[in-house]
């Protein structure tokens, strides 16, 4: 994985790319942070690419299921399937991975000019997943926002070689970031 971490930190540094990352936060609230920053930028007339993270409740038979709303299109992705009561395997489902992977990506070919992925994740650190929604974004030298649990700093740090930024989980830091992005 290391070769596979230094390759990619050298194919994000040709433009400069930087990625910012929150931290500080619960899912949810770093999720409704990156939702608004997503709303605001929208609200100025950019196009936003990505996909933002919302937990539905449970409803009766789909219980903790986990959608991803595409921020081009509005469209709702389920990333978790129902294994059943008594299932202790992993829940995400690697269809809804990819579907909302590839509508980033599209978003991106079409015209973008912010990604936010909901969060760098333990499928992201072991290159699937949206990984190849940052890589994307760092080969068009997007400003691109996330957030990243404390213990996937290692990873994500190997996967962007230096060129990110910790951001506090609060609006006024997520501004603060944006302001400073080259654009």
């Amino acid at each position: 994985m290391q070769a596979a971490a230094t390759d990619n930190a050298r194919d994000i540094s040709a433009g400069g790319f930087r990625i910012g990352a929150l931290q500080g936060a619960s899912t949810p609230e770093i999720q409704k942070l990156l939702a608004d920053f997503a709303q605001r930028r929208r609200g100025e007339g950019l196009r936003v690419a990505g996909v933002i993270e919302a937990a539905r409740a449970c409803d009766g038979s789909a219980c903790g299921v986990i959608v991803l709303t595409d921020t081009a299109s509005g469209a709702s992705i389920p990333i978790t399937q129902d294994l059943g009561s008594g299932s202790t395997a992993c829940h995400l489902d690697s269809r809804g991975l990819a579907t909302a992977c590839q509508a980033v990506l599209t978003a991106i070919e079409q015209g973008a000019d912010l990604v936010i992925v909901s969060k760098f994740g333990k499928i992201e650190a072991e290159g699937g997943g949206l990984f190849d929604a940052f890589r994307a974004a760092a080969e068009a030298g997007l400003p691109c926002v996330t957030g990243v649990s404390p213990s996937l700093s290692e990873p994500f740090l190997a996967f962007t070689g230096g060129l990110s930024q910790w951001i506090e989980a609060s609006e006024e830091a997520l501004e603060r970031w944006w302001s400073a992005c080259p654009r």
